[in-house]
């Protein structure tokens, strides 16, 4: 009885939580991620993306395992601070060390192509067709 009682209570619980933050689980705005990130190689060039366009060594594409398509997100290079705004158009990297694959351009911008490899921040900026 006291299990059921508590079970009861937890939706309000919830509710009340909701109130207080203004936050829901499913709409909660994503959040920056740090990790390695490193660069296609040109030879990718032309080739089609997860997102049917083909790729383009001088575009601001990058792939995410975790980012939705269209997802425009800023970068920040943790190693000398350089940024630049990509757009995932992609999935991968697959090598799971890293977590974001950049065309080349975006690489020379964020000052990772000597090294091939950066600690990167990704922050989420939002969605290039939003529905609303």
């Amino acid at each position: 009885m006291l299990l059921a009682a508590s079970a009861a209570t937890a939706p309000a619980v919830a509710r009340e939580r909701h109130r207080e933050t203004g936050a829901r689980a499913h709409h909660a705005a994503p959040h920056a991620q740090r990790g390695r990130a490193s660069y296609y190689s040109s030879r990718f060039h032309g080739r089609r993306m997860a997102n049917g366009e083909r790729f383009d060594r001088n575009s601001n594409a990058a792939a995410s395992r975790t980012l939705p398509l269209g997802t425009r997100a800023r970068v920040r290079n943790l190693e000398n601070g350089r940024t630049a705004v990509v757009t995932i158009q992609d999935r991968g990297p697959h090598l799971r060390s890293r977590v974001l694959d950049v065309s080349p351009q975006i690489a020379t911008q964020l000052g990772m192509r000597q090294q091939g490899t950066a600690m990167v921040e990704i922050t989420p900026l939002g969605s290039r067709s939003n529905p609303g």
